[in-house]
């Protein structure tokens, strides 16, 4: 018999282990596993209804429609392109310097080149998974409103494919370099000088690009014509996401020599850069996880002597922590510790920068229409639009960051246990800091967003009570289940986060959210309801957040008390 590859039993140990997870969830809880399965269902079927009548509505502009749709295409996938450079930069980073199986892996008789082949594949389906379950129904939706044969939807699959493949090695190819040649303070310190160098283009751009208030009460023409010319960039030819866009527009209007170009185009890049990214970087990647894993430490080192003990001095953070009244020095201590674990996690807080960074991005970019809402009722329901999109955000960030704060305790919670202070007042600390950062961000965005709408202060009131409120229940959620469906033995967050209750966090949150909004909404009658109804739909979203917030926190404390590491 023939031997299997090292690379091809990687794949098959780790598909089977994940098989197996996923049938051991099933076997312990199928009400919940079904839960999931009708809220994905659910998703792929709003979505697809979504895109499907909204495309059709843009079909129907005399002339336009087709371009508009084009157009459309185009800015997506090139957005979606730069999105997953980002989150493979962010993943493969992680997953080969910063990953226990990987140093495992490395003591093993295995060749550097199957060990990065491996992660290589892995930190690309993290990444991608999110953007394929996306596109599925947009794309579903372009292809009926299109009428396109049959042929057209395994196509699409393949380009997909092929397009997905050149992020994961630009990305690979980046978290190579930057741990490299960047230690961990510099890599911070050159995020934060070009995020401040692009505020301070924002800032210059506000200035010198005054908002054109008559924009929207000229001509149709001319207005699309500004619209298509913001967007020009996304037709930029050397980008894959035009390749791609190309080949599925061009099929679909039945140009098979045009569409068979792109695709070629899209298929020799990929094949290009990923024989380069199979064949070379074994060796690139081992020196530079050598190189980390070498690195030494930038600050003082420990010694017993007395200068030392008197050159450490209390921190920012400690001083700043020290002026908060009413607060015990352990609890003081811990949530020093887990910030700072925040900060030397780089890939960490950068995702939740850019998670929030493209929320106030939208925000802000708000000024451009805000002169044209003069009618409460659209000013109400932008509102609710930027209330539900930062709640979303909110969500993705709390299953993101704060579910696996308490299995990234590791091993070491049993020493946590034992300690005088004790699990639960360590969950709760994670909790009120979680609650309380997040909380710093949410509540700006949402202010900034009714202030940019001119409305009164009993509607900012309002509507930074109810973000509060949404906060700390969904910062709730996310701890409470992160105890109750804890992976001790996984180091990864974005492992831990992948499995069977950060995806239940995700979608408790969702259902949260959307039922939180419809109470809202119906409380206020259409934004302008009787005081009955008002009263009735606060009271209701209050009873819902609190149980949602309080009951897992609730269940999550008490299993701590028979808790084993």
């Amino acid at each position: 018999m023939l031997k299997a590859s090292p690379l091809w039993l990687l794949v098959r140990t780790n598909a089977l282990h994940s098989w197996r997870r996923l049938m051991a969830i099933r076997s312990q809880s199928r009400l919940l596993t079904s839960i999931i399965a009708i809220f994905v269902l659910g998703y792929l079927v709003l979505a697809f209804e979504l895109f499907f009548y909204g495309m059709k509505f843009v079909a129907k502009f005399p002339g336009l429609g087709a371009v508009l749709t084009e157009r459309l295409l185009y800015t997506l996938f090139a957005f979606l392109f730069a999105l997953l450079l980002l989150s493979n930069l962010v993943i493969s980073y992680t997953n080969l310097f910063r990953n226990r199986e990987t140093a495992f892996l490395l003591s093993l008789p295995i060749s550097r080149q199957t060990i990065f082949r491996w992660k290589f594949i892995e930190s690309m389906i993290l990444a991608s998974w999110a953007f394929l379950f996306l596109i599925a129904p947009l794309l579903v939706a372009f292809g009926l409103v299109r009428d396109v044969p049959w042929h057209f939807y395994p196509l699409t699959v393949l380009l997909v494919g092929l397009f997905i493949i050149l992020p994961g090695v630009f990305g690979s190819a980046l978290a190579i370099v930057i741990g490299r040649h960047l230690d961990r303070r510099n890599f911070q310190i050159v995020l934060l000088v070009v995020a401040l160098v692009l505020l301070a283009f924002v800032a210059f751009w506000w200035k010198t690009n005054p908002v054109d208030d008559d924009l929207l009460d000229k001509r149709t023409l001319e207005a699309l014509d500004r619209l298509l010319a913001k967007t020009r960039f996304t037709m930029f030819p050397f980008l894959p996401s035009y390749w791609l866009s190309s080949a599925v527009l061009q099929w679909a209007e039945g140009i098979t020599s045009g569409a068979l170009f792109f695709a070629a185009v899209l298929l020799s890049h990929t094949l290009f850069f990923g024989t380069i990214a199979f064949t070379k970087f074994g060796n690139l990647f081992y020196d530079t996880a050598s190189a980390v894993q070498s690195r030494g430490r930038t600050g003082k080192r420990f010694s017993f002597s007395r200068a030392a003990k008197n050159s450490r001095a209390p921190g920012a953070l400690e001083k700043l922590f020290a002026k908060i009244p009413l607060l015990a020095p352990d609890t003081r201590a811990l949530a020093v510790k887990d910030l700072r674990m925040f900060w030397r996690d780089t890939t960490q807080w950068g995702q939740s920068v850019m998670f929030f960074g493209l929320l106030g991005a939208y925000i802000i970019n708000l000024r451009n229409f805000t002169h044209q809402l003069t009618s409460p009722f659209w000013i109400n329901a932008v509102a609710f639009l930027n209330l539900g999109a930062c709640a979303f955000n909110l969500a993705s960030v709390t299953t993101r960051f704060v579910f696996p704060q308490f299995s990234l305790e590791g091993r070491r919670l049993w020493i946590i246990g034992l300690a005088p202070m004790g699990l639960a007042r360590v969950v709760k600390t994670k909790y009120w800091l979680a609650s309380t950062l997040s909380l710093f961000v949410t509540l700006g965005l949402v202010t900034l967003s009714c202030y940019l709408l001119n409305m009164s202060w009993s509607d900012v009131i309002f509507f930074g009570a109810v973000v509060t409120v949404m906060t700390f229940a969904l910062n709730g959620l996310a701890v409470g289940l992160g105890v109750l469906f804890p992976s001790i033995k996984e180091t990864n967050p974005n492992k831990i986060v992948s499995g069977f209750g950060g995806t239940l966090c995700f979608v408790l949150s969702s259902v949260y959210i959307i039922a939180s909004l419809a109470l809202l909404l119906i409380g206020n009658g259409g934004f302008h309801g009787k005081v009955d109804w008002a009263f009735m739909g606060i009271i209701g979203f209050v009873a819902i957040s609190f149980l949602i917030g309080w009951l897992p926190l609730k269940i999550g404390l008490n299993r701590l008390k028979n808790f084993e590491a």
